[in-house]
């Protein structure tokens, strides 16, 4: 069994990138299931289905790519806070992406938001990965 769901989660995608996969499968847990439907919010992927088999619920992710199928949606994605330091941010040191091209997803006491939302909402929180 995989301790860090969230790496796992990203190593899934990344991998299915690398050889231009357009379906991903991976364990669907709450905190996957909240990352996944923001990667959809903000257009990183086409769209994702939950899917139970027996015992186990499954995530299938369909990747978007762009450019017929040469180039994917999702170009970087990078863990940041990990089980052995976990990173934090105040409201006044919210991490800024390359421009706006890119967001970083985070888990705050209000649930996991974008980078933008909690700018707007004007709460810190842990900041989980980064997107481009």
């Amino acid at each position: 069994m995989v301790n860090d769901t969230i790496s796992d989660f990203i190593t899934r995608i990344r991998n299915a990138i690398l050889v231009r996969h357009k379906i991903v499968q991976a364990p669907a847990t709450k905190m996957t299931i909240a990352i996944t439907k923001i990667l959809k919010a903000e257009g990183f992927i086409e769209d994702f289905e939950i899917f139970e088999n027996q015992s186990n619920k499954y995530l299938l992710i369909f990747l978007k790519y762009k450019d017929r199928g040469r180039k994917p949606g999702i170009n970087f994605l990078k863990r940041i806070s990990k089980p052995g330091r976990r990173i934090y941010v105040n409201k006044k040191n919210l991490p800024q992406t390359i421009g706006s091209f890119g967001i970083a997803i985070m888990s705050t006491s209000s649930g996991i938001m974008t980078d933008k939302k909690a700018r707007l909402s004007n709460i810190g929180g842990e900041v989980l990965l980064y997107i481009y």
